[in-house]
């Protein structure tokens, strides 16, 4: 075999890399459910990783299909809402909706600040964003989602 040719198990890990999300993300969101002194065993860590990756791309899938039907090319915030809806996870759709309204408007605030207008096109935005998006982040951080549309704190 010549050497351009890769092993069978190279090839394989290539394409894992590229189906899952990269371990040390899924590992620092699980250390933030967790005490601090707590550990996660690396089949842990691996386990959740291609459960997330499969949930992602199950969604996405969903989401894409609908694009299809309307003959669209872009999927948006509310494609991957209704795929969750329409695949049972309403709860968690209800809290993503909050969170997508609340981005949506940092990001508008955000445009208004680079370009120095506000919403009527004056100058001035006296908005302190910041501030705001740290708020946002907060509350969306200091706990976790129950599925139920409640966050439960961590603090306990």
């Amino acid at each position: 075999m010549s050497e351009q040719h890769q092993s069978g198990d190279e090839l394989d890990d290539y394409k894992e890399q590229d189906r899952f999300l990269p371990i040390a993300n899924v590992a620092r969101i699980m250390k933030k459910a967790l005490p601090d002194n707590a550990k996660i065993a690396k089949e842990a860590k691996e386990t959740v990783q291609e459960c997330v990756s499969e949930f992602i791309s199950f969604i996405t899938s969903e989401a894409s299909d609908r694009c299809q039907l309307e003959k669209r090319k872009t999927i948006n915030g509310e494609d991957i809402l209704w795929a969750m809806q329409s695949l049972g996870f309403e709860n968690y759709a209800e809290a993503l909706k909050i969170y997508l309204a609340k981005y949506r408007e940092t990001t508008k605030i955000e445009r208004q600040a680079a370009t120095g207008k506000d919403k009527d096109g004056e100058d001035d935005v006296k908005l302190d964003e910041q501030a705001m998006f740290q708020q946002q982040q907060q509350g969306m951080n200091s706990g976790y989602y129950q599925g139920n549309g409640d966050y439960q704190s961590l603090q306990q």
